[in-house]
């Protein structure tokens, strides 16, 4: 008895220094139990939605411990809303149903991932001196009559994002009249709380899986043997990619920029770039998997994004269910490519006071303000691209805020803005001949040798290197259309688009990785420290002498680096071939390959199992 519940008490109780992670031994076996149980319920429908639904708040409970009672609210809140939205027979009243889910959504939300902003911003606005409270630990305090709770810390529960994501886009369809409300509070807390992708993602819209909740269980031998690839295929980047390379590599220059060479910092931001992919991909692989297992399918929420030839492209490949969300919720009704809402300049205006409270300088909003202006003259006087220009201000605005979903902080606005501004600058450029191209691209690479002649500093030099390099991309486009001579790398162009597209996303990051994982309270300056010491670092002179050397101390980190880059970068088609002929395996021979994959895949685990890094989110 004394053994037992010791073991009792770790199973059930929460435990915050040990989540349930797919990369655990204890997910495994919590699957294993929970699989057991749901292979004995699966033809009774009603019960077996109702069991997955409380093993998710119990998987949620492990995970975030006592926010699952946010979860709980949620759920039952929008629940209840879309019934009376349904139930309304007036617009104005359906309206106002659905105005009151997602401020109530949004409201719960921006408790949790915005306080130290909002702190901040009245604390900067009034001269106060206001600290975070927490609200809800003093609630749980005085329930519970102790102080188990820190009031001065508000920690963000983890895939609050998602689910509210979710139940917001629930509340909207059924307002638009795209799906019925669910009938059973069950199943729709299981809708929202659906473990596998609960704290991560995909964001799975009602549409597409409440018509699941209905279907009878079914898994041919085809599906079983895809999703036990998309589970080892998920490990593997996790455990392979994702975590040996953050552990061994990323984080060390991250950390100290200073102490690594240029060439050191341009390669951690390289083999970031496939670290968060192989991550948050890996994640969603394995839920994938988990899911369809128990006959359930979840939407692809990556498609190979690093082929992408130019940046629109890239976010319709990366984060798949985030984009498209963010198009149906927030860029269509702020007018799309049609027009420019109120919205459109309402958020314009909180962004530009949300720069001036982040930098500290009215220079932020004043740029913002005088881009503003710029756009909104340019339409006037130039109706026939009216659309064009309108579109780029939709475009911007969504990805500014995309930028802030992630957190109010100024290292994010600058990742959605750079985003934002790589999607309006490709969508200008399709619309220029060669010699626009040209003449555009010649005139900055000159101003850029102007400053680094001028004004002599690591970042001019950077960018001079990169505007020089696609210089001479434009210029070999220009002469053949001078010519008129037919292009004949057009295979070579795809992989020069491919390589500017994966650079350019990679020195985004560089603002993305440096404020993840930080203290809100700190997160702006520790941010900003950290890409101007490497963007110091890469734009100072390289000891070239040095790099054979660098190469062979960090061998197996580039090899590892360089074989998960041909892995992604090959065909689609091949990719299908092997998973679908892993699938059709004789089960003994599955069964092998898992023990294998399993056994070489904990060859590169490292001593703390590292959380997935969308949890923060």
């Amino acid at each position: 008895m004394e053994s037992i519940l010791p073991f009792l008490t770790k199973t059930f109780a929460f435990d915050d220094s040990s989540p349930l992670l797919f990369t655990q031994f204890y997910f495994w076996a919590f699957f294993a139990i929970v699989y057991l149980v749901f292979s004995a319920i699966h033809s009774r429908r009603l019960l077996r939605n109702t069991f997955l639904f409380f093993v998710s708040l119990f998987f949620y409970y492990k995970t975030s411990g006592l926010f699952v009672l946010i979860l709980l609210f949620s759920t039952v809140s929008d629940f209840f809303i879309a019934k009376l939205i349904h139930r309304s027979r007036h617009e104005w009243g359906r309206k106002a149903w659905m105005i009151l889910s997602v401020v109530v959504n949004l409201s719960v939300l921006s408790y949790f991932k915005y306080a130290y902003f909002f702190t901040d911003l009245v604390n900067n606005l009034f001269g106060a001196s206001f600290e975070i409270y927490d609200v809800f630990a003093a609630a749980g305090n005085a329930i519970t009559g102790t102080n188990r709770f820190n009031v001065d810390q508000i920690i963000l529960p983890v895939g609050i994002s998602f689910y509210t994501f979710q139940t917001i886009s629930y509340s909207v369809d059924v307002y638009r009249r795209r799906i019925e409300p669910v009938k059973n509070i069950l199943d729709f807390g299981f809708y929202v709380s659906f473990f596998p992708q609960l704290v991560a993602g995909p964001i799975v819209r009602a549409s597409e899986f409440v018509p699941q909740l209905y279907k009878p269980f079914f898994l041919g031998r085809r599906q079983f043997g895809i999703a036990v690839f998309w589970i080892l295929n998920g490990l593997a980047k996790k455990i392979i990619l994702s975590d040996y390379l953050a552990v061994n590599f990323i984080d060390r220059v991250f950390e100290n920029p200073m102490l690594f060479s240029g060439f050191e910092n341009l390669m951690a931001l390289l083999t970031y770039s496939l670290q968060v992919y192989a991550d948050f991909s890996g994640y969603t692989d394995i839920a994938i998997g988990v899911a369809m297992l128990m006959g359930f399918y979840l939407p692809q929420n990556f498609n190979s994004p690093y082929k992408a030839q130019n940046a629109a492209n890239f976010w319709k490949r990366w984060h798949i269910s985030l984009s498209k969300w963010l198009q149906d919720y927030l860029y269509i009704p702020l007018g799309g490519n049609r027009n420019a809402s109120f919205g459109t300049f309402f958020w314009i205006t909180l962004i530009a006071i949300i720069g001036v409270i982040l930098s500290g300088s009215w220079w932020a909003a004043a740029i913002v303000a005088g881009i503003t202006i710029f756009i909104a003259v340019w339409a006037m006087l130039m109706p026939a691209k009216r659309l064009k220009i309108i579109t780029y201000l939709n475009t911007m605005v969504t990805m500014l805020l995309g930028g802030l979903w992630h957190g109010a902080s100024w290292n994010f606005m600058i990742w959605g803005g750079l985003n934002g501004i790589g999607i309006v600058v490709y969508k200008m450029w399709k619309g220029w001949s060669p010699t626009v191209r040209f003449v555009m691209t010649a005139a900055v690479t000159a101003l850029l040798y102007a400053a680094v002649r001028l004004m002599p500093a690591p970042v001019w030099n950077v960018l001079f290197v990169w505007f020089a390099i696609t210089l001479t991309g434009t210029l070999i486009r220009w002469i053949y259309g001078l010519t008129r001579c037919k292009y004949p790398f057009e295979k070579i162009g795809m992989v020069w688009g491919i390589f500017q597209t994966f650079m350019f996303v990679s020195f985004t990051r560089l603002f993305f990785r440096s404020g993840s994982n930080l203290d809100p309270a700190i997160a702006n300056e520790t941010a900003w420290n950290t890409a101007k010491n490497m963007v110091h670092q890469m734009g100072s002179a390289w000891n070239l002498g040095v790099i054979p050397d660098i190469c062979w101390e960090y061998r197996r980190i580039f090899t590892v680096f360089l074989l998960g880059m041909i892995i992604h970068w090959l065909p689609e088609r091949w990719k299908r071939w092997y998973r679908v002929n892993f699938a059709l395996l004789p089960i003994p021979v599955i069964a092998l390959s898992v023990v294998v994959a399993v056994f070489v895949i904990y060859q590169f685990i490292t001593a703390d199992l590292q959380a997935f890094i969308y949890f923060q989110f």
